[in-house]
């Protein structure tokens, strides 16, 4: 057994290593953002490509979080942190190393894998390590630097592409992934869970057929919609989708359990969630190129002025609490969609080629305040409308449809962008960015009816399993049900 010092040193060091992997993991979703242009000018890049580099991290890191969960379970968390660290490591190195747009995608699909192992691993590693009683704490820090990562992305790779150049967006991550790793093996302890078991089929069904459908989506921006390609890689991706819940529903080890989406309260939070970032991302891609290409801020002053938006949770979050205490999470999720889609809607009303920056601050701050009191209150919902035996599977399940929601919001607004505009002048950018961000209103617009659908007291589903007897006897006495130690 461990002493009560050691425990809170170990306990400390783990809350150290998951935090800084979980914000060096986070920030590569949006730090990329405005070194686009830069990244298009160097590399010579059409806008496809340009897509695929933010959508080949996102959309591999979307579809692999949950089997690098299960991974982790069954493998060891440690072990399989440390392959991910390493994964993740090698290829930001890869990535600013790229001297083709097709190098700088693989290598940022290679990313994603990376941060699909580390980023739910972070959270199992700290509540294992963390006891019951200092847990809400240990992980209301891990919940900040993802956020802080989140807001700081933009600004972070702005002024380093103005200062150095786009590819040290990327060699940033590799002193940090070498510290976080020699930590890892040094200070953090083993757990799995033995008895878990994976589902490599579901995992690739899904992997594929999702890939079909962004595929799909950014090849419009060149072939349109009524292309052969494009309708057979959307229709053969929404097939293996089929494929993939038909085989869920049959298997004895689903990745994801479709009883869970019984549960209209999981099924609600997780539409929100979906629609939420989709809205978010696909805006943030186009909107960074409009204030560079368009507007004429360099990268740096471009990741100043989106910290409206990208910033404003880190403000408004102690006020997301205290309204949840008060009216419940339901209805602050909701709050928050409705509060981006009128950012959105202004935006959507007041871009133009003659737009200033300052006619564009209130729907950022609109847009930011949405987010401030959507993220803290959607995890808390999704983990309590399910089984405690269940919430690992909830966690892991909404921050999928969360990333699943960025690609699809870059992949379907860029679609829109250059079926209505495209990059050949001033004009020309704003004819396609203007429906785009009408289409981003909408999308959020609908992820706020979806939370009002949900039920006004959101309970557990009947059809949710019950933890053994064993692990409420161990969770009774502070102990974490589901874990196997070796420390």
């Amino acid at each position: 057994m461990l002493s009560r010092s050691s425990s809170r040193g170990h306990a400390g060091w783990t809350l150290v290593i998951t935090g800084l992997a979980v914000f060096m993991a986070a920030l590569d979703n949006l730090v990329v953002i405005t070194a686009l242009p830069a990244i298009q000018s160097s590399l010579d890049t059409s806008l496809q490509d340009l897509e695929w580099t933010v959508n080949a991290y996102t959309l591999v890191f979307a579809v692999f979080l949950l089997a690098g969960a299960a991974a982790g379970d069954r493998f060891g968390r440690r072990r399989m942190f440390v392959v991910g660290l390493v994964l993740f490591t090698a290829a930001s190195a890869a990535c600013a190393l790229s001297d083709t747009s097709q190098q700088l995608v693989v290598a940022r699909a290679v990313q994603g894998f990376g941060a699909a192992l580390v980023m739910p691993l972070t959270l199992t590693l700290l509540t294992v390590a963390v006891p019951p009683r200092r847990r809400g704490l240990a992980l209301g820090i891990w919940g900040a630097l993802s956020g802080l990562a989140v807001a700081l992305g933009p600004l972070i790779g702005g002024a380093v592409v103005e200062k150095i150049s786009w590819q040290w967006i990327f060699w940033v991550n590799v002193p940090i992934g070498v510290v976080v790793l020699v930590l890892s093996l040094w200070k953090l302890a083993e757990s799995n869970r033995p008895e878990s078991a994976l589902d490599p089929v579901g995992t690739l069904l899904v992997c594929l057929g999702m890939f079909g459908v962004v595929l799909a989506l950014v090849r419009t921006t060149d072939d349109g919609w009524t292309d052969g390609t494009v309708l057979g890689s959307l229709l053969g991706g929404l097939v293996l989708l089929g494929v993939f819940v038909g085989w869920e529903l049959r298997t004895r080890h689903p990745m994801l359990p479709m009883r869970l989406f019984r549960n209209r309260s999981f099924s609600a939070i997780n539409t929100a969630g979906l629609m939420m970032f989709a809205a978010m991302f696909g805006l943030v891609f186009l909107l960074t190129q409009f204030m560079q290409n368009i507007q004429g801020f360099s990268p740096l002053e471009t990741g100043v002025r989106m910290l409206p938006w990208t910033a404003m949770p880190v403000v408004i979050a102690p006020l997301s609490g205290l309204l949840t205490s008060r009216v419940g999470n339901r209805l602050v999720v909701a709050a928050g969609l409705l509060f981006q889609t009128a950012g959105l809607g202004w935006l959507a009303a007041v871009v133009s080629v003659d737009t200033q920056y300052a006619d564009m601050v209130p729907g950022l701050v609109l847009g930011g305040i949405g987010l401030g009191l959507f993220f803290a209150p959607a995890a808390e919902m999704a983990m309590g409308v399910v089984a405690p035996a269940d919430q690992g599977i909830a966690s892991g399940a909404n921050n999928t449809f969360r990333q699943l929601g960025g690609v699809l919001g870059v992949a379907v607004l860029t679609s829109v962008f250059t079926a209505r505009g495209g990059y050949g002048s001033p004009q020309q950018f704003v004819d396609g960015l203007e429906p785009a961000v009408w289409l981003g209103t909408a999308i959020s617009a609908f992820g706020c009816l979806a939370i009002l659908a949900a039920p006004r007291r959101s309970r557990q589903s009947p059809t949710t399993e019950a933890a053994p007897a064993s692990a409420t006897k161990q969770a009774a006495r502070g102990g974490d049900p589901l874990e196997t130690s070796h420390h």
